[in-house]
């Protein structure tokens, strides 16, 4: 019987949380790393034993993690992230020039095929590969390179890139996020990079429809649908049916369009998972009742999930990088918690238990589809 594994990144430590087919019962390994920031972990999809994992902390930087044998043991390898090609600066928060400057890897994104060929997402907003496992990093200056990049500026976690998205219908095509750029895409296997925000709107900007400057949270994509992409972004659920080239408001009926997460159905491309939050400022569900929202029609209508979940009292926020599926039969969801939670539903949403409790805050959760 095929199983899940889950990667758990939270902010001490990092947690492998397995179980076969059912997902009725589950074991818990970790903490890896204990004390440590562990800020994404991702396995590759053409090796079951390959993990990845970008491990971080204020007294010690930045080391990315390797992992061959299913995450039993881990192996520190190259953490040289030097930016290249690319002079000048970007805006800091008051709009005034900063230099670029490497802060932390915030998203790792395996081959399609390949275990030693990884991507990483940074801040300051760049992107690297490898292809010798993460032994030695290379930046595709491309995107930094791009003209609006002067005119950058962090969003409110700081200006990380943290969605990577390999187009399984193309090699050449690469979907990337950056908060608070906005979303871009290279048809050159990131040689050379395009804004693709057409149709977000962003108030905070001066102009409502700018080439860049839009808060993006998290892009999805499903492997059977790659022209269309799935967006929460800083207010809005957003759509887009041609590869980025324009995108559309599907927020209908939630009960606020503010969130992090976003993902869909492992074999249902219409059906889209969100977490609303309060607001900008409110990080935590709207009065305090966890609810997943599930759209069967690809968005506008949209149903809350609840069997399972808090009904009250419940202040946790849900981080962009804290949803994933898996690709069994019966797809299953899963998301982490800031406190410490990571929940899952085997029937697609429809009901919820949580696996483990009181974890430090999560930031991070993979589903590892296992033969």
């Amino acid at each position: 019987m095929s199983g899940v594994r889950l990667l758990v990144g939270t902010r001490k430590g990092a947690f492998v949380l397995s179980s076969d087919g059912r997902r009725t019962d589950w074991k818990i390994d970790g903490p890896f790393f204990g004390g440590w920031e562990m800020y994404h972990m991702k396995g590759s999809p053409s090796d079951p034993n390959r993990i990845y994992a970008s491990q971080s902390s204020g007294w010690f930087g930045q080391l990315i993690q390797r992992s061959d044998d299913g995450g039993a043991t881990w192996n520190p390898v190259g953490n040289d992230f030097q930016y290249e090609g690319v002079t000048g600066t970007h805006q800091s928060f008051d709009g005034t020039p900063h230099p670029w400057e490497f802060e932390r890897v915030w998203h790792l994104e395996p081959s399609l095929d390949d275990p030693d060929t990884v991507y990483a997402g940074i801040e300051d907003a760049a992107l690297f590969k490898s292809t010798d496992g993460g032994s030695t990093w290379e930046e595709l200056s491309g995107l930094r390179g791009h003209g609006s990049g002067p005119s950058w500026q962090p969003g409110a976690g700081g200006m990380c890139l943290h969605t990577i998205i390999l187009d399984p219908s193309d090699a050449e095509r690469m979907f990337i996020a950056i908060s608070a750029a906005g979303a871009f895409r290279s048809d050159d296997a990131g040689k050379s990079w395009r804004p693709i925000n057409r149709g977000l709107r962003s108030g905070q900007i001066p102009e409502e429809e700018a080439e860049v400057g839009h808060c993006v949270h998290h892009v999805a994509q499903h492997p059977s649908r790659p022209e269309t992409l799935f967006m929460q972004k800083h207010w809005d659920v957003m759509r887009s049916d041609d590869g980025g080239e324009s995108w559309y408001e599907v927020s209908g009926n939630l009960p606020t369009d503010f969130g992090f997460p976003i993902d869909i159905h492992a074999h249902e491309p219409d059906t889209i998972y969100v977490v609303p939050i309060t607001s900008d400022e409110q990080h935590f569900p709207p009065e305090g009742k966890l609810r997943v929202y599930r759209s069967r029609s690809g968005g506008n209508e949209w149903e809350p999930l609840t069997k399972g979940l808090p009904h009250s009292n419940c202040y946790v926020n849900i981080l962009r990088d804290a949803m994933s599926v898996d690709r069994l039969d019966d797809c299953g969801i899963y998301f982490g918690t800031t406190g410490g939670q990571v929940y899952a539903s085997s029937d697609g949403g429809d009901s919820w238990n949580a696996i483990v409790r009181d974890l430090p805050a999560v930031l991070s959760v993979e589903a590892q589809t296992l033969p």
